[in-house]
């Protein structure tokens, strides 16, 4: 059995490092979005264990709005970034506009589950 030791971890991180430095601007800032909106939902359910979750509704909207937006940012990233074949037909800003019709929709659908 192989042991890992100190200087893996740091070559890993390194190579990480490396990696992300290359990666452009926009997908960055969309990486940023994604950790903002999971850290707004961890705060809320610290916050749920902490306080109590009386108006139970309202958590579980708080938390579905962060994590939801968080996947559809996440998607976002797919479509916009140019190294995935997979949408290379998809304008920019077609995946923009998908980004924000769903994200309308899924606010929406909060707003009616909070009653």
């Amino acid at each position: 059995m192989v042991k890992s030791t100190s200087k893996d971890a740091q070559d890993l991180f390194r190579s990480l490092h490396s990696a992300y430095s290359a990666t452009p601007t926009n997908l960055k800032i969309i990486d940023l979005y994604v950790v903002f909106s999971v850290f707004t939902a961890l705060i809320q359910v610290a916050y749920m264990a902490l306080v109590g979750s009386f108006p139970f509704n309202s958590f579980l909207s708080g938390v579905l709005s962060c994590i939801g937006t968080a996947v559809l940012a996440v998607c976002l990233r797919i479509q916009v970034n140019k190294e995935n074949k997979e949408f290379k037909d998809l304008a920019p800003e077609r995946a923009f506009a998908d980004f924000v019709l769903c994200n309308l929709v899924l606010h929406l659908v909060i707003i009616n589950f909070l009653g």
